[in-house]
């Protein structure tokens, strides 16, 4: 493609220009603005971040705007309960009764599947569900092992990551985006779809209400920390990193996003996250050398189709796996 063929270009030129410094941190360095200008034809407005595993040099374009994070702030999430693993306060196998007045809507394995009561799981399968289907009824019952979203800040302050704020629940997000009453249960999003079925077809919808509303938002540097926190071994133990890497691995949304333009196979761990004219893609990408490298792609106010927007991430990953492993070959 014409667009990764520049970023090939720009990697090689400044491999050579600048050696082992090439791709240093600068907001609207050459290669991020070339990326912005075709991803942003897509996606409205677009941010990103990415940072080889083990390397100096950041990559990034509106690195340190906010943007409505989705469900992509499951990952921190997933930190704050791993947290509580490695301290002994929760443990993998401890089951959990999930009722009926638990269940959420939006992306619903759960809900869609258990009709009636007497549903238990493991915390390591609603870890498993919340990030391979991002399940929000999954997503709430463990904000709720966490301590709450405020404890689930907390512990991403603990790790010196500031840009970041967890203010609510899935529920309370989409209650507040569809204008329910009250958090999206099953429950209360039937009464009111029936009340009101037009509510039912704006998911996709911009709403840039809701996009200007700074609670549950990052930014795309402060998202590349906490990926790279526990890639490290900061956030959590080593066990405790291999095991959430190992299910980000495991991912069933978003085909069309980090993975859609990379080599058929490429290892990616990630997590997705949509609503409105928000689509957004997190997690860490394998070069074919074995290197990896973090990366966090968030967009918002778009009024595309969900394709572009897919398109739009997998131009920013396919311009950055290109960048990365080209401009190391280059040196």
């Amino acid at each position: 493609m014409k667009l990764h063929n520049t970023i090939m270009a720009l990697a090689v030129s400044a491999a050579a220009t600048f050696g082992p410094a090439y791709g240093q941190t600068a907001e609207g360095q050459p290669v991020a603005a070339a990326i912005e200008r075709v991803a942003t034809k897509l996606a409205g407005r677009i941010g990103f971040a990415a940072q080889e595993i083990g390397g100096d040099d950041v990559i990034a374009f509106n690195g340190d705007e906010t943007f409505a994070m989705a469900s992509t702030y499951k990952v921190a999430i997933a930190t704050a309960i791993m947290d509580r693993v490695d301290r002994g306060e929760l443990s993998l196998d401890q089951m959990v009764e999930i009722t009926p007045d638990m269940m959420m809507i939006g992306d619903a394995a759960l809900s869609d599947t258990f009709v009636h009561p007497g549903l238990q799981l493991s915390v390591a399968n609603l870890m498993e569900i919340m990030i391979t289907e991002s399940d929000n009824t999954a997503t709430d019952t463990l904000i709720g092992l966490a301590g709450g979203a405020a404890a689930v800040t907390e512990n991403l302050r603990r790790l010196g990551i500031t840009d970041f704020r967890v203010d609510r629940t899935t529920g309370e997000i989409i209650g507040e985006f569809y204008g329910l009453p009250g958090p999206a249960t099953m429950k209360v999003a039937t009464e009111a779809f029936k009340t009101n079925p037009e509510l039912a077809t704006i998911v996709s919808d911009r709403n840039l209400d809701f996009e200007a509303d700074p609670r549950d938002h990052a930014t795309p540097l402060a998202m590349l920390q906490l990926l790279l926190a526990i890639d490290s071994g900061t956030a959590m133990s080593a066990e405790s990193r291999n095991f959430l890497i190992d299910i980000m691995s495991r991912t069933r949304t978003g085909a069309g996003r980090l993975k859609g333009l990379l080599p058929r196979g490429t290892p990616v761990a990630h997590k997705t996250g949509t609503i409105g004219g928000v689509a957004n893609d997190v997690g860490y990408i394998t070069l074919p050398d074995g290197r990896r490298f973090a990366i966090a792609v968030f967009t918002k106010s778009s009024e595309s189709s969900e394709a572009d927007r897919d398109r739009a991430i997998a131009e920013v990953a396919r311009s950055l796996y290109d960048y990365f492993y080209v401009g190391q070959m280059a040196k």
